[in-house]
């Protein structure tokens, strides 16, 4: 799949800003990009997820990157601290093929924010809202494109409110399926508890981050069910949201 984007006319003017720091696009990765990641590593990783909320790291990425350089990487997702907390356990020698699925109208809400998404996250936009299935094109480009991406990907698809793992929905089968990329199990324990939905600012406390089995592509409800598998061999108690 392409987009058929010709650098030299007016689409590439056109193109929105937010979209423009994605190498698929520049054919080169943005300095600025780069300056301000360097940035965010050192706070994100010698500082915030250092001293004020202490990640651990259950397993290594080193043996995975080497194996496959396209993944599709999920997680729960009850928290704001997710994607910035797998960013911090996944080492800054991967950082320039990581890549987050992020909600436009969160990361893109503001200059303030739309910035630090671009820049630090290298996020991409995903409208909630979209009816065209523009982000949906976006993210299956990238993924068919990118001789090398780790692609952040919730597929949940919202915060849980509660902290309970919620059913999978379709993009994770649609991205993995289409694009024949293996997808990455990691879980995230102690999210809901230090910043769970509705609060203002996340507290201090531990974060344990699992790094598991990288599954092949496949429904959602197969990928669910092995992820619940997975997840339920290291936290036996974990709220697993009942589906009808």
């Amino acid at each position: 799949m392409s987009w058929g984007w010709d650098y030299e006319n007016e689409q590439w003017t056109k193109l929105p800003t937010y979209l423009k720091h994605l190498p698929l696009f520049t054919r080169h990765y943005d300095m600025t990009s780069k300056f301000f990641r360097i940035l965010w590593a050192i706070f994100l990783k010698g500082i915030a997820y250092r001293f004020y909320i202490r990640i651990k790291v259950k397993g290594e990425f080193h043996s995975i990157a080497k194996s496959y350089p396209k993944l599709i990487v999920i997680a729960n997702h009850a928290s704001h601290l997710d994607a910035t907390s797998m960013a911090a356990a996944i080492p800054f020698r991967y950082w320039s093929d990581l890549y987050i699925a992020a909600a436009k109208d969160y990361f893109f809400g503001n200059p303030v924010f739309a910035f630090f998404s671009k820049h630090c996250l290298g996020a991409i936009p995903i409208d909630r809202k979209d009816k065209k299935g523009e982000a949906i094109k976006l993210c299956l480009n990238l993924l068919s494109e990118l001789d090398r991406i780790w692609l952040i990907f919730f597929p949940e698809g919202t915060r849980s409110p509660d902290g309970a793992i919620q059913e999978f929905r379709r993009g994770i089968s649609l991205f993995s399926e289409q694009t024949s990329t293996p997808i990455l199990f990691l879980y995230i324990k102690g999210n809901s508890s230090l910043w769970p939905k509705g609060r203002l600012l996340p507290k201090p406390g531990a974060l344990d981050i699992h790094i598991g089995p990288v599954c092949p592509p496949g429904p959602k409800e197969l990928i669910h069910g092995k992820y619940i598998e997975w997840v339920q061999s290291i936290d036996p108690d974990v709220d697993i949201k009942t589906i009808n």
